[in-house]
């Protein structure tokens, strides 16, 4: 009889207790690699089954890459032919400039701010590309008629800064200094005081847009702005006195035509509540 051939024994021997210690481990380790591979099926499954995610990231690429494209295309050219349009932007008023660095700072700033603004078209069209997929019907349709609306709006928005608070508030500040000061504008100063009437006031004065569209989704209607009409002056006197420059002039020239806009929105999302009324 074989003293070793008893496989029901209790006792067991420290060799026989590592032996299954390392067949546990690797059992377990079985377990980990097959749970390993069936997470990494899954999620490749995952990703077969909905690209959506990858889609909208690569279009976001590329029309970020368009984006930008466009935008160092009219940096370089504005930066080229700064010498044509350079004169018209100054007005003939005489700038001085602290150091050699200025200069390029300056060209710098000026053909940037003016690259940017002659990108918006584009710009809004790429962004108009990439969330379009993703819009319902009624928001889709509101931006598709009311995009050029918003150019137009923010081009007078500019152009009102341009042609009429920046030279307003311009001579008054400068009058106001010449009394006991020898007023000496440096040029990036100057660029400046120019972005701080001009670009502002464009984003101000698409506020028609704004309130049409919250009241297209349902957050807005006119009894609304009318109830809080005059809390909504008053945070239109705050945003004018921040964006503009710290003159009463220039204030209550933006806050005239904010305030007129702002009727001009109550009129406006009055009458497209009417007309979806009569139309449903």
């Amino acid at each position: 009889m074989d003293p070793y051939g008893d496989h029901n024994r209790k006792i067991v021997s420290p060799l026989d207790k590592a032996h299954i210690v390392i067949e546990e481990d690797k059992v377990d380790s079985e377990i980990e690699v097959s749970a390993s591979k069936t997470e990494n099926e899954a999620n490749e499954s995952v990703l077969e089954d909905d690209p959506t995610l990858v889609d909208h990231l690569t279009d976001l690429r590329k029309q970020l890459v368009k984006s930008a494209a466009v935008f160092l295309f009219f940096l370089i050219a504005v930066f080229l032919s700064i010498n044509l349009w350079f004169p018209h932007i100054t007005r003939g008023h005489e700038l001085i400039i602290l150091g050699p660095l200025e200069v390029v700072k300056f060209y710098m700033s000026i053909s940037t701010a003016i690259a940017f603004g002659l990108s918006i078209p584009f710009l809004c069209h790429f962004l108009w590309q990439f969330v379009k997929p993703g819009l319902n019907e009624r928001e889709g349709r509101f931006l598709s008629l009311y995009s050029p609306v918003m150019l137009l709006l923010f081009l007078v928005g500019v152009s009102f800064g341009y042609f009429v608070v920046n030279p307003l508030s311009y001579n008054f500040l400068v009058s106001l200094g010449a009394v006991n000061f020898n007023v000496m504008v440096s040029a990036q100063e100057y660029i400046s005081f120019l972005l701080m009437t001009t670009m502002p006031i464009g984003i101000l004065f698409e506020l028609p847009i704004v309130a049409l569209f919250l009241a297209a989704i349902g957050l807005l209607t006119a009894e609304s702005m009318k109830k809080v009409r005059k809390w909504s002056y008053l945070a239109i006197a705050i945003i004018s006195a921040l964006i503009t420059p710290p003159d009463f002039i220039s204030q209550l020239i933006v806050l005239i035509p904010m305030v007129l806009l702002y009727e001009a929105s109550i009129f406006i999302v009055l009458y497209t509540e009417r007309k979806n009324t009569v139309t449903n």
